[in-house]
């Protein structure tokens, strides 16, 4: 076992991990892919776990059978270069195309299990252990070893270079060549195995060989845990990002909801309790939005004129989007006080931030947010006074 053994399981057991979270909380049909890769890390933590010499010595003793660990071991790492192989499929080919592949890798990654466990109960106890291959059952057990696992990572070499090549996000690309080159160092375990073989290498070599297959699982491993990664981080980037708008938008919200309490269709569920399940808030913060925007629609009755003239000469150093939402946020303000007092507007004008262009979802958002901050600042710096105080003129 090299240094580096330790090192691979945390990083299998991470990626099942990731992958795991990532399956339970996905609200959408799972990609076979997916479901491979957690099978991937699962069986690669399993034989990484399997080959600790504690864990080791207690599995030889629960069976009964010296070194049972090996073809225990050596199975999962059949399992992984199956799952590996059909995930790198999925990748490549059509669907129909991936399924068939998958299918005629596991036939014969099971096959080669069950070679592994025929021939390894031929091997005489007191051989397996040595590095020295002394018996034609322990020759045949190599063999079958060596040829199935070569077989898979120089498929994995081939496949992920290439799709690297058709890959247009650079990130992934670059997963897939480490996947490629780690697949390719793992081969060399294959060789000095099957020198070993050949009577053309000896125990000396067993660190090298142990160095190869954990360097290069390593960085297969790591390989496959970018994209993982980079989608977990994703996710929770949104849902940290989500989180926040809402809290951003809750004075706009709150003051809104006062004046009009019937612009809440829906009761939202507390943002404390839904943070502190890692809940999604992304239909409150939808609801929210959209609320405000009906709040506004409910004061429009209270746009005075001379209250956006004014705004708007005191934010005459704003510009843009800025200034609309500076004036908006001013705006409500005053209206707000008017419907307080029961005073509409003679002729009502619009928002400022009518002539701001939001076609989209994020655009819209962006601006609520910026009217948002101005609505809080002005709130802010006139609490002295009264938090609904209007603007002068």
């Amino acid at each position: 076992m090299s240094a580096l053994h330790p090192y691979c399981l945390a990083i299998s057991s991470l990626g099942f991990v990731l992958l795991l979270w990532g399956l339970k909380s996905s609200k959408t049909k799972t990609h076979p892919a997916l479901l491979l890769l957690a099978l991937t890390y699962l069986a690669s933590a399993g034989s990484f776990i399997i080959e600790m010499p504690p864990i080791w010595s207690r599995i030889d003793s629960t069976f009964g059978v010296t070194n049972i660990a090996v073809p225990l071991s050596q199975s999962w790492v059949m399992l992984v270069c199956t799952c590996q192989t059909s995930v790198i499929a999925y990748w490549a080919y059509a669907p129909s195309q991936a399924r068939r592949a998958a299918k005629w890798f596991f036939a014969v990654g099971a096959v080669v299990i069950a070679g592994l466990m025929v021939t390894f109960f031929q091997i005489p106890p007191d051989d397996f252990a040595t590095f020295q291959v002394r018996e034609w059952s322990y020759a045949t057990y190599l063999s079958i070893y060596i040829a199935a696992y070569t077989a898979a990572q120089a498929y994995l070499t081939v496949q992920c270079w290439k799709l690297a090549r058709r890959v247009g996000v650079s990130w992934v690309a670059w997963s897939l060549r480490i996947i490629a080159v780690g697949a390719l160092i793992t081969i060399g375990q294959s060789v000095i195995r099957s020198a070993n073989l050949l009577g053309m290498a000896d125990v000396k070599w067993l660190d090298l060989a142990w160095l190869c297959g954990d360097l290069g699982a390593l960085l297969t491993s790591i390989g496959y845990l970018l994209p993982t990664l980079v989608d977990r981080g994703r996710e929770t980037y949104t849902w940290v990002n989500e989180h926040y708008t809402y809290q951003r938008l809750g004075p706009l919200w709150e003051a809104l909801h006062g004046a009009s309490p019937e612009i809440t269709a829906v009761e939202a569920p507390s943002q404390r309790s839904t943070f502190l399940r890692l809940g999604s808030i992304n239909f409150a913060l939808y609801r929210r939005s959209t609320e405000i925007r009906d709040g506004m629609i409910e004061l429009r009755p209270y746009l005075r004129a001379s209250a956006r003239n004014s705004a708007e000469a005191r934010h005459v150093q704003l510009t843009g989007t800025e200034c609309a939402a500076a004036v908006t946020a001013e705006q409500i303000r005053d209206a707000l006080h008017a419907h307080q007092e029961g005073r509409p507007a003679a002729t009502p004008v619009e928002y400022a931030d009518s002539r701001v262009p939001a076609d989209t979802a994020a655009q819209e958002m962006r601006l609520l947010l910026r009217i948002a901050f101005h609505f809080k600042s002005q709130v802010a710096d006139a609490a002295p006074n009264s938090s609904l105080a209007p603007a002068a003129g």
